[in-house]
């Protein structure tokens, strides 16, 4: 893909267009000829970093002053990020350096092109990262650029310098402000955000489906789901119709006055969950907007900047967890009621043989100890602020741990949905095929349940379908 600016496609093979690498060897030359003429220091290049900024650096530490910047801040370990979010951490951080505030070199971004597209996967820390920004992974990203540190080849951990090597390639040499650079901003908060929101926008989805199967198997009775009752939220109303859609006018099991109470609130909580969902999304969009470096460079000066704080980014990112975990509440829940007699009118435990026969209750419980597991993740990653650099940096955002948390309760709820999915099949399948919901697919990888068998290895299909 030819990258004209800032909007690309993580996956895809980029190459940079001629006039791009023009405009960023103009704006370099502007940042070097802005750098030698100013007098007064600039944060980071000329000056130390933290507590230190108020110590000035000659010309010959400024040279090694931004190789040590990538060198002395990489004091994390494992567990390392999969190497799909590296790559897209590598893709947000290339993203950053084609903004006009940056001012790295073209050398520099060419280089980072380069190692996208040859999958160099650095080892960046996932956890244990108490700074104010983000310069402990970024430090482990990115000094494996300069040949030092470890990258991960086929999950094995091998020296940064025989990488390149094997690539045929020299460990880059920074030019001013760039180790500074690299170091700026929260792009793997971001990584976080756009990551963790697609998955999230999945979830919805397939929970949504799960609702219309539990309401479709359970008989309920519609009223309930008319979109006129969602007044003036728009997220409900989208809700409540596409329910309708989904399920058509079937029939309502008789005797059944009101379904249970987490087959008549789901969709409250899909139209919440939605809503948190694109306002992550929102955050994120306008992340992509803001100068990221810090100091930026900005109409021919250096400006101060915040984007290491990515506090609406984490706690967008808290909010869509927590309803995460309530979607999965009410699934696990759903799925239960399916498992009963009272409530579905089919065979105890959804089983051809009450008694010699475990049924599916074994798969609820599967989905019990996934929502045990994912509500320990509703706690706020955000909130904690604590002193460190001498009190230089009083504040925190742990914008990455929000992210963590939210990737981490998607896996436990992708698991839920799964569990719900093959339960809503075999009710279906026990109480006769009908009506407009289409469960072809999810018995083309789990097939219904005749005799007990061992269900792990299919469900684990599944989720894998799902993603």
């Amino acid at each position: 893909m030819i990258v004209t600016g800032s909007e690309f496609a993580d996956g895809e093979r980029l190459v940079l267009a001629k006039a791009l690498v023009t405009a960023l060897r103009e704006r370099r030359q502007a940042l070097l000829t802005a750098l030698e003429k100013r007098e007064k220091p600039v944060y980071g290049v000329n000056t130390g970093m933290g507590r230190l900024a108020g110590i000035a650096l000659d010309t010959r530490q400024q040279a090694e002053h931004q190789r040590n910047l990538l060198i002395g801040r990489a004091v994390g370990g494992p567990p390392w990020l999969p190497p799909e979010d590296v790559r897209a951490l590598l893709v947000v951080r290339l993203r950053d350096f084609l903004q006009p505030w940056s001012g790295v070199s073209p050398e520099l971004v060419g280089f980072l092109v380069d190692r996208i597209n040859d999958g160099f996967t650095p080892a960046v820390p996932r956890s244990g990262l108490g700074s104010s920004g983000e310069i402990i992974p970024l430090a482990h990203a990115f000094q494996t650029f300069l040949g030092i540190g470890t990258v991960l080849e086929d999950g094995v951990e091998i020296p940064a310098a025989d990488a390149l090597a094997k690539r045929g390639v020299d460990p880059y040499v920074l030019g001013p402000k760039e180790g500074a650079s690299l170091l700026q901003g929260s792009p793997l908060a971001v990584t976080h955000a756009q990551r963790g929101f697609a998955e999230a926008r999945r979830l919805v989805e397939l929970q949504t489906l799960t609702e219309a199967m539990a309401i479709d198997v359970l008989g309920a009775p519609r009223a309930v789901f008319d979109p006129v009752m969602a007044g003036g939220d728009d997220h409900l109303r989208t809700t409540l119709q596409r329910l309708n859609d989904l399920v058509g006018a079937g029939p309502v099991r008789d005797g059944v006055v009101q379904a249970p109470l987490s087959v008549r609130v789901a969709p409250r909580a899909l139209a919440h969950a939605a809503r948190v969902t694109g306002e992550l999304d929102e955050a994120r969009r306008r992340w992509q907007t803001m100068p990221g470096d810090s100091p930026s460079f900005v109409d021919g000066d250096f400006v101060p900047g915040t984007a290491y704080h990515a506090i609406d980014l984490g706690l967008r990112m808290d909010a869509v967890t927590a309803a995460l975990v309530h979607l999965g509440e009410i699934s696990v829940q759903r799925q239960h009621r399916l498992l009963d007699e009272r409530f579905s009118g089919l065979p105890a435990q959804l089983t051809t043989d009450p008694g010699p026969r475990a049924g599916l209750v074994p798969l609820h419980k599967r989905a019990v100890g996934e929502l045990h597991a994912l509500r320990r993740l509703a706690t706020p990653a955000t909130l904690g602020s604590i002193d460190t650099s001498a009190g230089q940096e009083d504040v925190q955002a742990f914008a990455w741990a929000a992210g963590e948390q939210l990737r981490e309760a998607a896996k436990h709820l992708f698991a839920i949905t799964a569990c719900e999915l093959v339960t809503a099949s075999q009710a279906r399948h026990l109480a006769g095929d009908r009506g407009a919901l289409d469960y072809a697919w999810v018995r083309a990888v789990v097939p219904p349940v005749e005799e007990d068998r061992p269900l792990g290895p299919e469900v684990t299909r599944l989720i894998s379908r799902l993603k």
